[in-house]
């Protein structure tokens, strides 16, 4: 019997920000009185002030470290462990430890959260490991559409976009026949609502914006995108946007940084942008780039965790393509003449130290809690200190990475490096996490083939 896998964690609607990884120290989400720490007279310390206050802490201490380290400023030499980096990612390409058992219907998420971390790292596996990963997510295909999470698991929409991912960052001949595109529109067209618009993650499961995100990255880079499966798919995106001006998973539900970007991305591959409040997602994504760590939180009043470098740091170059590029569309979808950005003053110059970089967020700050406080020496990436490396975070930290050290191509400046004068890791495309060459082989050869099924 197929097995329907369980909820992805770092884009549902729980209200947990623990790790993905299912061994988890997180408590559940209630503030809490802690009568020992109450002086007459004060206010109670709740548990989400307390949290916060040591996670400060221990970035403070990290930071400090640092600094005595050098005898000097913060800007001088971190390195990003690359080779340690990628021999922790690679190892998970033969198999992993009892602990991620209970990932067991997540098996194409590992495989992609590796592979795009070794893509990042420039350090992609060999022809024969290239072949293995093919069979595998060959096997993890259902002859009625879509890809589960293991070989014989019901079909959902999270681990077959994990999948074509993966697919196209190996990239081969063999890896690029192994979608059934007709099995796999008429598939989406099943998960397709036909009351909201959006889509369910698998039959019968729930329908959020991941859903949405999911399918249209799929269709978009098969070239099974069609008028069918977008119909009224931005009325839904548009209705999880919450007063704050973040995306939830649901209408009515809170804003999340995994939510607004996969409702952002799915609108700028649907080219209705102009449909959600821009402005307001700018002010609340802005807004989640924590003061003293750099890096940001996914929802307000959380704290800090590295894969929402990529989750909310993507976000970014989204907004900067409908603001200032190519992709500012009217209500009828027509591309609106593109917006020049203001000059950069004489003393905010590229070369200037102050200048935070491009995008709209300060990309050295990012840098600066990425390569401090999240790499283990042994290899791989974490959520924070105190928390063990682990291949999301690894995938995400690097994906956050990539965006913070690359300028947009209309930008005047140089790569916004914070500790070297070369980038540490790849681009990456910031709609569909993937290399921009794989994904640029991948559509060409998916287009040259007939979207009519």
């Amino acid at each position: 019997m197929s097995r329907s896998p369980p909820r992805i964690v770092e884009l549902s609607s729980s209200d947990d920000d623990s790790d993905f990884v299912a061994a988890s120290d997180d408590e559940p989400e209630i503030a809490v009185v802690e009568a020992a720490a109450v002086e007459p007279g004060s206010e109670p310390i709740k548990r989400t002030l307390k949290e916060q206050l040591e996670t400060e802490e221990s970035i403070q201490v990290y930071f400090e470290t640092y600094r005595m380290s050098l005898q000097n400023s913060l800007e001088e030499k971190a390195e990003l462990v690359s080779k340690n980096h990628a021999n922790f990612s690679a190892k998970g390409l033969n198999g992993v430890s009892r602990g991620y058992q209970s990932l067991d219907a997540s098996r194409p998420w590992m495989v992609y959260w590796i592979l795009h971390s070794l893509e990042l790292l420039n350090e992609l596996p060999d022809v024969d490991t290239k072949h293995r990963v093919v069979e595998f997510l060959r096997r993890c295909q259902n002859p009625t559409g879509g890809f589960g999470g293991g070989p014989g698991q019901l079909s959902h929409l999270a681990p077959t976009y994990a999948s074509i991912n993966a697919l196209s960052i190996v990239g081969t001949e063999e890896a690029l026949a192994v979608p059934d595109r007709a099995a796999m529109h008429a598939w989406l067209l099943t998960l397709k609502d036909p009351v909201t618009g959006g889509f369910r993650m698998h039959h019968d499961g729930e329908i959020d914006v991941r859903g949405t995100y999911c399918a249209m990255s799929v269709a978009k880079i098969l070239n099974i995108l069609t008028p069918q499966l977008m119909q009224n798919a931005p009325e839904f995106v548009v209705s999880c946007q919450t007063y704050e001006g973040g995306l939830g998973g649901e209408p009515g539900n809170e804003a999340h940084g995994g939510y607004a970007f996969c409702g952002l991305a799915a609108m700028v591959i649907m080219k209705k942008t102009h449909m959600l409040n821009i402005q307001n997602l700018a002010k609340w994504a802005v807004e989640r780039q924590m003061t003293l760590e750099g890096g940001f939180q996914g929802r307000t009043n959380k704290l800090v965790d590295s894969c929402y470098s990529f989750w909310m740091g993507g976000i970014f170059p989204l907004l900067d393509r409908v603001l200032f590029n190519a992709d500012k569309y009217d209500e009828e979808g027509n591309v609106l003449p593109q917006f020049q950005r203001p000059p950069l003053e004489e003393s905010q110059s590229e070369l200037d130290p102050r200048n935070a970089g491009g995008w709209l967020f300060d990309q050295r700050a990012l840098q600066q809690y990425l390569l401090i406080c999240c790499q283990d020496s042994r290899g791989g990436l974490r959520d924070k200190p105190g928390k063990s490396a682990d291949y999301y975070h690894t995938c995400y930290a690097l994906s956050g990475l990539s965006v913070a050290e690359y300028n947009p191509e209309h930008w005047s400046g140089p790569i916004r490096t914070l500790f070297s004068s070369r980038a540490f890791v790849a681009k990456t495309d910031p709609v569909h996490n993937i290399g921009p060459e794989a994904l640029k082989r991948a559509t060409a050869h998916f287009t040259a083939l007939p979207i009519h099924l």
